[in-house]
């Protein structure tokens, strides 16, 4: 039976990063672990905080009836609480746990939410670059995705939202630390973004969401903080998971939190609570939802992320290549150089990804993420890694 023609489409569109992880394992075969640099996909590989393992161990030898089976659909109370008490910290609002609704990572919990709001043919605006599934996940809900512009640092250019609002936008989607620019948007673009979309709503009578999709919160440099949403605008929705800041993408634990003060909260919660139910994942996994309640705010030391973005960095300068300097996440976007001896040509993303896979380097084209002429690279792989990556970037800066 043939493939729908669109998921044939998006396949091919958005199989970038799966395919370079892919290609990297063939080519360590080849060569050696040492010699293939593989800047490819977010794996983090710092170690989960040990209280994890701790409580991991505890339950699996309990003999606690039941621990494996059904809860409510919205997950389990002491696990929602936990989530509230997190999100109560970080939105300087009372947020009550009735509003959480634990999912199955971000993508679940974000899939569940455009399910929710989403009729056929509404739009969700997303400033460039953005998260590759993102058109996927708005797709899979009748949605269209309708990207606009970036300021050149990658903050928010609150005209292009403007511009690009209309009786159909449902929502306004905000990754920040963003993937893959690693910008964090502030509390003044928040307060813009609000604004813009009070003045929609007296316009047209329409009131627009903001999503925010926050998996990279705690993961910050310099001393950045990640704006609050909940303050500046009612209508606004908290999409996180564990991750990145505990390391735990394989176990797909994350959450939803929907502002207490959002026009029919506790109807989109139980529409979420819903979703979550049909679209299949029926609940957040019952053990990772007890260890979550358990370690949420565990001390977790990013140190190695900050030294590896500074070592990259450095090598990054030394081959010609430009980037922007990331303020949270674990990512390095950058710039693809002209051509040497070609005047005024910048490179093509595919083709120097292609030419960077000559030296073992293994990146990500930009266009991936709706932003031709980048790159990003990954440094959540080993400091010695990284290190060894030095001459293989400056040779292929120069042959370039």
């Amino acid at each position: 039976m043939p493939v729908a023609p669109h998921i044939k489409e998006f396949m091919a569109s958005s199989s970038f990063i799966r395919k370079m992880f892919e290609e990297g394992i063939q080519l360590k075969k080849q060569y050696g672990k040492d010699s293939v640099y593989d800047f490819s996909i977010g794996n983090p590989d710092l170690e989960p905080p040990a209280k994890v393992r701790d409580v991991l161990r505890e339950l699996g030898s309990s003999n606690e009836r039941g621990m494996h089976a059904y809860m409510p659909n919205a997950g389990y109370p002491e696990t929602r609480k936990a989530m509230a008490e997190k999100v109560s910290g970080e939105q300087e609002c009372e947020v009550p746990f009735s509003q959480v609704v634990m999912g199955c990572g971000a993508a679940g919990a974000l899939n569940s939410v455009l399910k929710a709001i989403l009729s056929p043919e509404q739009e969700v605006v997303v400033s460039s670059p953005f998260f590759v599934e993102y058109a996927q996940y708005v797709r899979n809900h009748g949605g269209i995705l309708k990207t606009v512009s970036s300021q050149e640092d990658f903050s928010l250019d609150l005209e292009a939202i403007a511009a690009a609002l209309n009786n159909k936008t449902a929502a306004v989607l905000v990754n920040s630390p963003n993937n893959p620019t690693g910008k964090i948007y502030t509390t003044s673009e928040i307060k813009g973004l609000s604004d813009l979309l009070a003045k929609h709503r007296e316009k047209t009578g329409n009131t627009v969401m903001i999503i925010a999709d926050e998996p990279y919160r705690e993961i910050v440099y310099d001393g950045k903080t990640v704006s609050s949403i909940f303050p500046y605008w009612n209508d606004s929705i908290i999409v996180s998971s564990f991750a990145k800041n505990l390391s735990l993408p394989g176990e797909r634990i994350g959450y939803t939190v929907v502002n207490p003060s959002a026009e029919n909260a506790s109807e989109l919660v139980d529409a979420i609570i819903y979703t979550t139910r049909i679209l299949g994942f029926v609940n957040a996994p019952a053990t990772f939802q007890r260890i979550v309640a358990a370690c949420w705010n565990e001390p977790v030391d990013y140190s190695p992320y900050e030294k590896r973005r500074t070592l990259l960095k450095k090598i990054l300068t030394e081959a010609g290549i430009s980037f922007a300097n990331p303020e949270g996440a674990f990512y390095l976007f950058c710039k693809v150089p002209k051509r040497t001896n070609t005047v005024g040509e910048q490179g093509n993303d595919g083709e120097f990804c292609d030419h960077l896979k000559k030296y073992r380097i293994l990146t990500v084209p930009g266009k991936g993420f709706g932003k031709q002429g980048w790159i990003r690279l990954s440094y959540c792989i080993a400091e010695e890694s990284i290190a060894r990556s030095r001459e293989s970037f400056i040779q292929a800066g120069t042959d370039w």
